[in-house]
């Protein structure tokens, strides 16, 4: 099984009137920016790398990725540290 790493990442999203986030976009520190295609599913869930909080399941580019908000930051499952 490969090994997996948390990774930080800045995020772009939505705050709608209710308090509803939905993620928009993840932004690397270089800056390059890549779009949410699709969010397939949103849940309360701990990660497999530590930590817990929501799991935003999405599509990025045809690959899905487990995107997570924890307390007030997001991370992702990384294959790089």
């Amino acid at each position: 099984m490969m090994q997996l790493y948390k990774r930080y990442v800045s995020v772009i999203c939505l705050v709608d009137k209710e308090g509803k986030i939905k993620p928009l976009m993840i932004v690397w520190e270089n800056g390059e920016k890549y779009p949410i295609d699709r969010i397939l599913e949103i849940r309360n869930a701990t990660s497999e790398v530590g930590g817990c909080g929501v799991l935003y399941r999405c599509r990025i580019q045809n690959q899905e990725r487990r995107l997570f908000y924890e307390r007030n930051r997001w991370f992702i499952e990384s294959t790089k540290p």
